[in-house]
This record gives structure tokens, C-alpha cells and sequence, in this order.
């Protein structure tokens, strides 16, 4: 893949994050993602390359989508994988609460796991914890595993779970061990991503979210040397179907990093769309709205983070085409 790439995939979130970010706290989770989507896709048409979604958004909650197998870029450049959430966290943007994103992942063509919209058991990590956990080891070990490897006690550790009943069995076992919870509503890739980084205070996740986003987490950790592992949790015969058109009989079976994102290269691109551990959300003031993006690339191991001042008379469509 082209390096030049990495900024041309910042401009398409930060067109999402500014066009969702209006819709903040007003209760309108369809509008807000639906004005991520249209203008995601609108600068997609800008950028040199020969992109095909292989997992997209919105099947799940019925939302508007960039619909998987629709082609994106110019159509001149490298043929990649294109995995894409416009809104990541459409109830926090609804709700005007944390760790809302715009984002997007590629990947040479044919190296993405083609997830369908169903839900994935996960556990994530950062880098010093990478080969010391087990998704199917008890989560007291794992939080064992992940202070030893942090030099923490277990009773420092913090795990992020999703605020759901299913999860309950977790938030007790983690409880049990002394460890501390962050609960969060919604937004489980900014929670994997946070594992990566010991500013965000975040050592670990766990538990179930939609698989789409545990691919999309998993590039984002690949740039940066942390590991998701996975396992599909299909609740209908369709669902079950679907996996074993994947080729995935077993659905016990583990899907590791390699699995997941193939190959040794892969970028990721975030812009914050609402305040997070990680990046600021939008701002707007007058004619002009400011955004925190981070974008890394595997191959390299660069991560960039970007501020971006944008001028909204000069570029009212959030594009400007050449």
C-alpha cells in the first residue's frame, strides 16, 4: 500500500466526525450516523485506490451503511480491504457521552476477516501483554496474566466491560479478583484501542460486542503491537450459516490476530467524534470546527496524531474534489 495513503484516510474520518458531531446530545442516533456515512463516502471518492468494504455498518441496528461489497476510491491505486465504521458509538453521539469515533481500517485485498454483523466474544491487550492471555482461560488468570506482564498488582489492573446483564458472570469474577471495572455503554473499539496506550488507564478488555468492530479493533492493535483475540457467537441458524460460509465449522474455534488481519501491513484512521481517553471530540466555533485524529500503519509502526483546524465556508460539503 501506498504510505500517502494514511493521510488521504484521515481526511475521510475527520469528514465523518464533523459531519456527525452536529447531531451531539440532540437524541438522533440514524441522523448523526447517517451524515457520518454520506460524508465518509463522499471524500472516499477522492482518494487514490481501489477499495471494496468487506465489513460495514448498520445491519445490526438497522442504520445507514456503506454497504459491504460497494466500491470505493477512485479506482486508480492499490486494491484493499476496507473495513468501516463512520460512527462508532451512534447512542453516544445521541447522548452527548464519551469515546464516540469516526472510523476505518484497510488492508491489502483479501487479508480482512470478512466478519458478519453478529456478536464476537473478545478479550484485547496492549503490547506488554501480547501471548500472555487466553480467551478461553478463566478471566481471574487473565487478569493475573496482564498484571504480571504490566508489573501490577492484580488489584491496579482495570478492565473495560460493556455495561450488559450478559456480562454480568464477568464484572463478578473480575470483582472477586480485586481487579477494578471501567463500564462503559457503548463504544468498544476506543475501549480495545485504550488497552494500547497506559495514559487512558485501561489494561484489558473483555467480554461481547459486534464482530465488525472486534476486526476493526484488531488492525488498530496490530499497528500497534497489542492483540485481540476472538470468537464468533452466532444466536440464529442464519447466523450459524453465515459462519460456516466463512469457513469457520468450529464455532469454538479461537480467531487469532493472524486470522483477523493477515499480512504485515494494514492502516488505521480514527477521529474523535465525542470526548475520549484517547482523542478530543469535535469542536466548533464560527466557521470553523478543530478535530483529533489518530491514524498508524502496521509495516511502519507510526502512529501520528493529528489536530486539524478546518475552515467550514471554504469546504461547506466537507470535501473539496479535484
Amino acid at each position: 500500500m501506498e504510505r500517502s495513503l494514511s493521510m488521504e484516510l484521515v481526511r475521510v474520518t475527520e469528514a465523518a466526525a464533523l459531519a456527525s458531531a452536529r447531531w451531539m446530545g440532540r437524541g438522533c442516533k440514524e441522523e448523526a450516523d447517517d451524515a457520518a456515512t454520506s460524508a465518509m463516502r463522499d471524500v472516499f471518492d477522492t482518494v487514490p485506490m481501489k477499495g471494496k468494504v468487506v465489513i460495514g455498518e448498520g445491519e445490526m441496528d438497522e442504520a445507514p451503511m456503506l454497504y459491504i461489497g460497494e466500491n470505493l476510491g477512485t479506482g486508480v491505486g492499490p486494491s484493499v480491504d476496507v473495513a468501516v465504521d463512520p460512527l462508532e458509538g451512534t447512542n453516544i453521539v445521541a447522548n452527548g457521552t464519551w469515546n464516540a469515533l469516526a472510523v476505518l481500517a484497510i488492508a491489502d485485498e483479501g487479508n480482512l476477516l470478512h466478519a458478519p454483523d453478529m456478536y464476537m466474544d473478545k478479550i484485547a491487550v496492549g503490547p506488554e501483554a501480547v501471548g500472555k492471555v487466553d480467551i478461553n482461560a478463566s478471566v481471574t488468570d487473565n487478569l493475573k496474566a496482564v498484571a504480571a506482564a504490566k508489573n501490577k498488582d492484580v488489584e491496579d489492573v482495570v478492565a473495560v466491560i460493556l455495561n450488559r446483564e450478559r456480562h454480568q458472570k464477568i464484572i463478578d469474577e473480575v470483582r472477586e479478583a480485586g481487579a477494578r471495572i471501567k463500564l462503559i455503554q457503548d463504544g468498544d473499539v476506543a475501549a480495545a484501542i485504550n488497552t494500547a496506550f497506559d495514559d487512558t488507564g485501561v489494561d484489558i478488555l473483555l467480554g461481547s460486542g459486534g464482530a465488525p468492530e472486534g476486526v476493526i479493533a484488531a488492525v488498530a492493535l496490530k499497528c500497534l503491537g497489542g492483540e485481540l483475540q476472538g470468537k464468533l457467537l452466532p444466536q440464529t441458524d442464519e447466523e450459524l450459516a453465515r459462519c460456516k460460509e466463512m469457513g469457520i465449522d468450529d464455532i469454538e474455534r479461537v480467531l487469532y490476530m493472524d486470522d483477523i488481519v493477515k499480512g504485515d501491513d494494514a492502516i488505521f484512521a480514527a477521529t474523535g467524534v465525542t470526548d475520549g481517553e484517547l482523542l478530543k471530540g469535535v469542536r466548533f466555533k464560527g466557521a470553523s470546527g478543530t478535530t483529533q485524529s489518530v491514524v498508524m500503519r502496521a509495516k511502519s509502526g507510526t502512529v501520528r496524531f493529528i489536530d486539524g483546524k478546518h475552515s467550514l465556508k471554504k469546504k461547506p460539503n466537507l470535501v473539496i474534489k479535484p
